[in-house]
């Protein structure tokens, strides 16, 4: 069965949800389905300190809940499941649910978001939200005065040692190589920073602890005559080797650029096609905060509905 309509959402973070909001609001009665991981990347931390309005902070999955309530007082119909197929040749859109529901729709606001690359450990999965996380943008704060690690040597891992080594008493830099792959002033700043330890050509080959991460096992010239295992104390074990934005479904039609994010036209939400919006970290491999996706699913809706105006 076919369903004629005006905007669809694809991905339930901030950016889904607030673009839901500004949409229903706007009587384009969205439908939004919510993706492999409803309620995104926020769900995977525990509590949320840095949205406005939360002086206390609040659980992730109980704020995305939050969310998805407002979207739905304003008219959204919220669908669980994924989109598996887009005709992008039609006008308006063809689009095709895993369950085989066909929807014709004049928008489309993407806002499937990006998955943090993780090491592949099973104590990953065990300790997250426990010590194991992928933003020290927002989970820094917890580890103040305590000892970290960070894996990773490329310029987003040096950003997230110096951020966290401003709070922590003690950071690691786990690194495969024997050499940072950061930009030359990034390595200068790693380097002089005193609280900041390098472990060159150091693999993770698993974390410990109790009640949440209280160590790393890791092993030094993997593979060499003079390896060396050795643990390390810490209270917190920080990913930081990329972000791979969930764009499958829109390569060779929407412009990506090298790593696979989005393009947008520059200060708006817009793409290379008529009628399809991106909002959030699909689109942003620079800030990945849940304050800025919301404020671009804003931008994504409100571009949406004057497209729609003109048609």
């Amino acid at each position: 069965m076919e369903q004629k309509i005006k905007t669809l959402i694809i991905g339930s973070g901030p950016a889904g949800y607030t673009a839901a909001i500004y949409a229903g609001r706007a009587d384009l009665n969205p439908i939004l389905y919510t993706g492999m991981q409803p309620g995104g990347q926020l769900t995977t931390t525990t509590i949320v300190e840095n949205f406005p309005g939360y002086p206390n902070g609040v659980d992730g999955n109980q704020m995305m809940m939050d969310l998805r309530e407002q979207a739905e007082r304003f008219g959204t119909t919220v669908r669980d499941g994924s989109i598996t197929h887009i005709d992008f040749d039609c006008r308006p859109y063809r689009v095709e649910d895993e369950d085989g529901n066909i929807l014709l729709t004049d928008t489309i606001i993407i806002a499937t978001g990006a998955t943090a690359k993780y090491l592949g450990l099973a104590d990953e999965e065990k300790y997250r939200g426990q010590g194991v996380s992928a933003c020290a943008t927002c989970d820094g704060f917890f580890y103040r005065k305590r000892t970290v690690a960070v894996v990773g040597g490329g310029d987003t891992a040096c950003e997230e040692a110096l951020y966290l080594a401003s709070l922590a008493k003690k950071v690691y830099m786990i690194i495969r190589k024997p050499y940072l792959r950061a930009a030359e002033i990034m390595q200068q700043r790693v380097k002089e920073k005193e609280n900041i330890e390098i472990l060159f050509e150091t693999n993770t080959k698993g974390l410990f602890g109790e009640n949440g991460v209280e160590g790393a096992h890791l092993v030094r010239h993997l593979g060499k005559p003079d390896e060396e295992a050795f643990d390390i104390a810490i209270d917190g074990f920080f990913l930081a080797i990329g972000h791979k934005p969930n764009t499958e479904l829109f390569k060779g039609h929407i412009d990506l650029d090298e790593q696979g994010f989005i393009k947008v036209i520059p200060g708006t939400a817009g793409t290379n096609l008529p009628g399809i919006f991106a909002a959030g970290d699909v689109a942003d491999p620079v800030y990945r905060q849940g304050i800025v996706a919301a404020g671009s699913g804003a931008k994504a809706a409100i571009e949406a509905d004057r497209y729609l105006q003109k048609l």
